[in-house]
């Protein structure tokens, strides 16, 4: 029925009100349907259960297999900074796996948050950086000292994603067999103060930072040393359709990073370089760190789609 005929109906059921009061009213009423309508159809939306929940954002349309890293700890170093992985950071997605070649391509997750951009604190914040001092450029200054007044003087380090997620590097086998890259993820990281702006960036989407963690033993260039990942317990539960790998860490430390860009918006241009001589940048493979420990799981897409 079309929304003139509900209209007229509307009209027609309510005899005793004048036209335009009667069209409020039915208009009230279709309104008042279509919400039910639209809740009714968000609870019956289905999601996965008990232990395959995690996977929520799983594309099981198009993956053969589920992906999901949650970390509870580790370490980003730039140079001369190290920044404590103290919030947890999450990974998730699908992987479409080519039944002829082996090849492996991972696939976005749903909500569009296939890494998710967690907030980490640099340790001695915006005052570990440089004072006021510093800067010579009086509007800048002033600016300065207006943050360090208000007491936000807090930095965000935040690793965000530089490419699409088709992008993303993905081994299973490599991540159970602790050597070659298990996790290769291009990012750009951003960091977060009022002071420096919404576009104050280390490595960019055209130049991004670029982390193949591994859960075998790295081979940096000097001075770095080599350091040792692990796939860590791995469980095989859900009668074979989940693979659960508590006490992972995922490492590389032959990473390049390059100088930061948009440090303070017009001003980057005075700001920037003090950022850099702070962080040690631009810092040459062999002098910078990423650990990333937690969990990681595997699950069929099938089984997902059939816990719900």
């Amino acid at each position: 029925m079309s929304f003139g005929k509900h209209l007229a109906r509307g009209a027609r059921a309510f005899p005793h009100l004048t036209s335009r009061r009667a069209l409020r009213v039915c208009g009230v009423t279709l309104s008042s349907l279509a919400l039910s309508m639209l809740l009714g159809s968000s609870a019956l939306a289905k999601s996965p259960k008990g232990a395959f929940a995690v996977f929520a954002q799983c594309p099981t349309a198009t993956a053969t297999t589920c992906f999901y890293l949650s970390s509870t700890g580790g370490e980003l170093r730039l140079n001369k900074e190290t920044v404590p992985l103290s919030k947890s950071i999450t990974v998730q997605g699908g992987i479409e796996r080519n039944a002829k070649t082996g090849a492996e391509t991972f696939i976005a997750a749903l909500n569009g948050e296939t890494l998710s951009k967690t907030k980490q604190v640099l340790p001695g914040g915006l005052s570990g950086i440089f004072t006021c001092r510093e800067i010579m450029n009086p509007i800048e200054k002033a600016a300065c000292e207006a943050v360090f007044e208000t007491g936000n003087t807090t930095v965000y380090v935040i690793p965000e994603l530089a490419k699409p997620a088709s992008e993303i590097g993905i081994s299973k086998p490599d991540f159970l067999k602790d050597e070659g890259v298990a996790l290769k993820l291009p990012v750009k990281i951003r960091l977060e103060n009022a002071f420096f702006g919404s576009e104050c960036y280390i490595g960019s989407s055209s130049s991004p930072v670029v982390w193949p963690l591994t859960t075998g033993t790295t081979k940096p260039s000097s001075p770095n040393k080599p350091i040792s990942g692990t796939a860590g317990k791995v469980e095989v539960l859900e009668e074979g359709t989940l693979e659960k790998a508590v006490g992972a860490s995922l490492v590389e430390n032959d990473f390049s990073a390059p100088a930061a860009s948009g440090c303070g918006g017009i001003y980057s241009s005075l700001i920037d370089p003090i950022v850099d001589a702070k962080l040690g940048l631009p810092a040459a493979a062999g002098t910078n760190t990423m650990i990333l420990d937690g969990t990681v799981e595997f699950a069929t897409a099938e089984a997902v789609v059939k816990s719900e």
